[in-house]
């Protein structure tokens, strides 16, 4: 039947991979992207070198396959904005990432809509989310937004240059990381668009994350053919969660990226989105309905791997990325190092976008080793404290953790993780869980797996550890995130 092309967009990098009819990735390329920094706490992307990055790993992959190409699916770093023209296809402005900040003040001046945002997106006012950033680059001095202005998530962006220009979109899963839609009608909402200043001419076409919405040109990519279905969109998180097979009501997965998501599939209706944590679509199958939408819960930490690369670029600790790993592992704990990665603020469950980073208990002894092993630990902290908050607010605590992601190669860390949480932790086979169910929704739509059931059936395993007993280090932690909290 071919293989299905997934595109996932990340935060640090574009990946285009193969997947069969069996789940196995046949193929794969990788562009790393570079990160703009021009001001503290804010973060910028050029949504050009983006495009361009998608572009060529796929124009490498498709060049690289025997087999034909049944469909394309992509997924894409969320709540990242982009604005272009749709005349001449050009950004207006750097695309402003998730982990941007700038919109901080902002968020504390909008103090008083928090419950309507709250009970209408399952969100909280916060400058992770677009529509800050919306208000922000429409705002004085920002891009005009005049009729030919297109806004769009990362996905929008992807599919508007994939084909062609023919396909203004977002998928479900998108859109209600925006601060902008409804998710128990489904739709963008009035009220919100106003109160953040966001033009409705702006917004792209709502779509399922599981249906054709458009084909490729003929122009978009070399060697990739025209007329190839687009069928298959979703946020990283979500699709990582539908790449994990979490298709049960209670189960719960972790992607280790840039930052580290935890989602919980909570099925139907959308609940009511619980203290220090998001309430969020988690797919919506062939149609836009509510039968047709699954929910999630979801705690977001905002930096775990972006410390390792931190490591390598900032401190220069370490080469490259998977030497973390190997330097945290050679020395037997973090020697009372204590390091809060708080460099963007904190997302779950605390909510703090004035929250910095910090080291704790250096002494003249601590070596680089301690420090990667602080960010090891750190990265299980953070979930642990994610998936206790959510255990808490629904009732029912994840009877294992199903992980993906870079850092979830790190056997210290799975370790780490299980011992924190008490439960086992099983990552998959496929570590880009996340491209993996782009793929898995794209070929859903175009019938390469017939249901949820196969898809579940071709999912597989890598490793399953055990919690070996609880670790120590909790109250240091504990302590360390308060002192780390509203740094003015």
């Amino acid at each position: 039947m071919g293989v299905v092309l997934a595109v996932d967009a990340g935060t640090t990098g574009v990946r285009s991979m193969a997947v069969t009819e069996d789940g196995r990735v046949v193929a794969s390329r990788y562009r790393e992207l570079t990160q703009h920094f021009p001001r503290p706490g804010w973060v910028e992307h050029d949504a050009e070198e983006i495009w361009g990055a998608v572009a060529t790993t796929l124009a490498e992959l498709v060049a690289s396959l025997d087999e034909a190409v049944a469909a394309v699916g992509v997924t894409n770093q969320r709540e990242t904005t982009v604005v272009w023209d749709r005349r001449t296809d050009r950004p207006l402005h750097r695309a402003i990432v998730w982990q941007d900040r700038r919109t901080a003040a902002l968020c504390e001046e909008m103090s008083g809509h928090t419950q309507l945002v709250r009970r209408r997106t399952g969100l909280v006012v916060d400058p992770y989310f677009s529509a800050t950033k919306l208000n922000w680059l429409f705002g004085p001095g920002g891009v005009q937004a005049g009729p030919d202005a297109a806004f769009g998530t990362v996905d929008s962006w992807i599919l508007w240059r994939l084909t062609g220009g023919r396909v203004h979109a977002t998928d479900v899963t998108n859109a209600s990381r925006t601060l902008l839609f409804d998710i128990t009608r489904l739709r963008w909402d009035d009220e919100l668009c106003a109160l953040f200043g966001v033009p409705t001419s702006a917004l792209p076409e709502v779509v399922p994350s599981s249906r054709r919405v458009g084909v490729t040109s003929a122009e978009a990519v070399a060697g990739l053919p025209a007329g190839i279905p687009v069928s298959g969109v979703a946020g990283d998180q979500q699709a990582a969660l539908f790449g994990q097979a979490c298709f049960a009501t209670g189960m719960t997965k972790c992607t280790f990226g840039t930052g580290s998501f935890v989602l919980m599939n909570v099925g139907s209706p959308a609940p009511e989105p619980p203290g220090g944590l998001l309430a969020t679509v988690a797919w919506s199958l062939g149609e836009v309905t509510p039968a047709s939408t699954v929910y999630a819960l979801e705690g977001s930490v905002f930096v775990t791997g972006a410390a390792i690369q931190w490591l390598r670029d900032g401190l220069g600790l370490i080469a490259e990325a998977a030497e973390a790993g190997p330097l945290a592992e050679s020395v037997p704990d973090s020697g009372g190092v204590v390091f809060v990665p708080a460099f963007t603020g904190m997302g779950s469950p605390w909510w703090d976008p004035h929250a910095r980073g910090a080291f704790f208990g250096l002494t003249r002894g601590t070596s680089p080793a301690h420090l990667a092993r602080a960010a090891v630990e750190a990265m299980a902290w953070q979930v642990t404290d994610v998936v206790e908050a959510m255990s808490a607010s629904s009732g029912r605590a994840p009877a294992e953790l199903r992980v993906d992601g870079g850092a979830s190669v790190m056997d210290l860390l799975l370790q780490l993780q299980a011992d924190a949480l008490g439960v086992a932790v099983r990552r998959a086979a496929v570590a880009e869980t996340t491209a993996l169910g782009a793929a898995f929704l794209a070929g859903l739509a175009e019938g390469i797996w017939a249901s949820t059931d196969e898809i579940a059936a071709a999912w597989r395993a890598e490793a399953l550890v055990e919690p070996a007993g609880p670790p120590g280090g909790r109250e240091a932690w504990s302590r360390a995130v308060q002192r780390a909290r509203s740094w003015r």
